[in-house]
């Protein structure tokens, strides 16, 4: 059994710099993905996207964000699940909570923060006969550890930031590499288009537009993938693995289930704390909803300020809350 002051559901921005502003009033945390990595869609779909509406910071790539927010909160010694969903919910005691995740983990805290951004975060799939049969026996939606590549005949399909990103990362890994993407330009970064149009040119990627996988075949495991090209019709192409990348679909997923107040999929909360209509359980960020809501990171840290301020003195009555300036005290001061 874990246990902790703060239990956050979702590792990404918002909930990482909860932790910043828990650790300054001493409150321990701990946080719940399903992802297997930290920074939600920052991480997951656009690590280089450049983000423009972050105080202090004119411009910076979404994956420099989240590295910046990891550093931050460094200091506070945060604890992580990563890739596994937030379950089952149980009011255990007084003020106190016991979550359960799909794996059977369990944490328990007075406090859970809902910071899930939109939601659990499902892999947009391809319609394409008989795929299914196939998953984690060549078809893969997300790469997980680019090892698992290595020396393998690779096809990716997708034209945003993740098959871009990943076609540039495992060029050095795999056997071959097929890149092919439906339309002749690509959603993603430039620097990105730049360095897969420069891979293709050497011939270290296989680049195929207005092109689309329309069948797979193998017989236990993935064989081959067929493949509908403007250019050349239908063909058979010999992979190990295909991985499509067509981004994340987003879902409330179990959180709809605990008794929460919903909203067109989001939580509504108070507010003056963005407490929710369960004692105890707060929404913050994307996931929540009021009037004038804007689904900004910025107003997600807003809210998690002040969250942490309203659990402080919901698990701790008695004790007087002193606000202290890090400018003031420093971090040091406040550990």
């Amino acid at each position: 059994m874990i246990k902790t002051d703060i239990l956050i559901v979702g590792a990404g921005p918002v909930g990482l710099f909860t932790v910043f502003e828990a650790g300054l009033l001493k409150l321990k945390c701990h946080l719940v993905d399903s992802l297997p990595q930290v920074g939600g869609q920052l991480s997951e779909i656009y690590p280089k996207k450049p983000i423009y509406d972050i105080p202090g910071y004119p411009s910076i790539l979404a994956g420099d964000l989240v590295n910046n927010l990891m550093e931050q909160i460094k200091p506070f010694n945060p604890t992580f699940t990563l890739g596994e969903r937030a379950e089952v919910i149980e009011k255990t005691g007084d003020k106190e909570y016991t979550l359960t995740t799909n794996k059977g983990t369990k944490i328990q805290a007075p406090v859970i923060a809902i910071a899930g951004g939109l939601g659990c975060f499902e892999p947009r799939k391809p319609p394409i006969e008989g795929l299914a049969e196939f998953e984690d026996k060549g078809v893969d939606y997300m790469v997980k550890d680019p090892e698992k590549f290595r020396d393998k005949k690779l096809l990716i399909a997708g034209g945003g930031d993740s098959a871009l990103d990943w076609t540039i990362e495992l060029a050095n890994i795999a056997k071959e590499i097929t890149l092919i993407h439906r339309r002749t330009s690509f959603r993603g970064a430039l620097d990105s288009v730049d360095k897969v149009m420069e891979l293709a040119a050497s011939k270290k990627v296989n680049l195929i537009t207005e092109a689309q996988a329309i069948g797979v075949r193998g017989n236990g495991k993935l064989r081959e993938v067929i493949i509908k090209s403007k250019a050349n019709g239908e063909f058979a192409k010999e992979v190990d693995n295909f991985i499509p990348l067509f981004g994340l679909s987003p879902k409330l997923g179990p959180i709809s289930e605990w008794g929460l107040t919903i909203n067109r999929s989001a939580i509504e909360v108070n507010t003056e704390d963005y407490s929710t209509n369960i004692e105890g359980i707060y929404a913050i960020g994307d996931i929540n909803t009021y009037p004038g809501k804007l689904k900004l990171i910025l107003c997600g840290f807003h809210e998690g300020t002040l969250m942490v301020q309203s659990a402080f003195k919901y698990i701790y009555p008695d004790q007087k809350l002193s606000f202290k300036y890090t400018t003031v005290t420093g971090i040091d001061g406040l550990e």
